[in-house]
Order: C-alpha cells, then sequence, then structure tokens
C-alpha cells in the first residue's frame, strides 16, 4: 500500500517536525510496512539513504514522539509510527517487583509485553 506524502506531512507538521525529503521517505517506509521495524531493516529498505542519516532521523521522531522505540527481546531496537494522539505513555500499568537473589547487583531492566494498544487492536480487527 503506497502512503501519500500529504499524509506523511501532515504526521510530520502535527509533532512540529519539518518536512524534508528523506524524514517523508522514512516515515512512509515505517507506515507502509506495518510492523516495527529497526535501523537495519530501514536501511535494506532505503538503499539510497546511509545508515547515520536514518538513525538520526529515527531519534528527531522520538524526540518529538512521531514514533515509539520497541524492545521486543530480539536486542535490537525496533520503531514503529505513534497514533496522532500517542503520548508514548504507561504510565498506569503497575510492574511488579523481581525478587533479586542476595548480592545480585541490578545494572538494568527490560520488561518486554507484547501486544496493541486498544486503538491499534480495533484498527487491525476492521
Amino acid at each position: 500500500m503506497m502512503i501519500e506524502e500529504d499524509f506523511c506531512l501532515h504526521k510530520l507538521v502535527l509533532r512540529d517536525i519539518r518536512p524534508t525529503a528523506i524524514r517523508v521517505l522514512v516515515l512512509r517506509t515505517l507506515l507502509e510496512m506495518k510492523q516495527a521495524m529497526s535501523v537495519s531493516d530501514l536501511e535494506a529498505q532505503l538503499d539510497t539513504v546511509d545508515k547515520s542519516t536514518i538513525f538520526r532521523t529515527l531519534t528527531l521522531f522520538l524526540s518529538h514522539h512521531l514514533i515509539h522505540g520497541v524492545d521486543d527481546g530480539s536486542g535490537t531496537l525496533k520503531y514503529a509510527v505513534c497514533d496522532d494522539s500517542c503520548q508514548c505513555a504507561v504510565e498506569s500499568i503497575h510492574i511488579p517487583s523481581v525478587q533479586l537473589p542476595p548480592g545480585f547487583i541490578q545494572t538494568g531492566a527490560n520488561y518486554v509485553i507484547k501486544g496493541l494498544c486498544a486503538a491499534c487492536a480495533l484498527r487491525k480487527k476492521e
């Protein structure tokens, strides 16, 4: 499915991102793939765009909440486009604490929950 350029421009402007050809191209690719993609996935799809440009574009998109990073447990961060109303916050969910062995020093944690938000679940049913 080909995503219209006007749709991409609208999404960029809505998040206060100045549209450029590369930004529209990266956003269009993310939207067309309909699944979270890694930098390497995008690089394979966009063979005329180098990895550092893709990464800088994704970083900008993240900082403006146009996309969110998804840690799917594979060891590679994936990126997916947010709904226009998305605030990328899951603050109301209680994450249970994990009892660690005595003397264990935690240096980080990843908690992977797979699924769809309510809006995406409704869209998937259509």
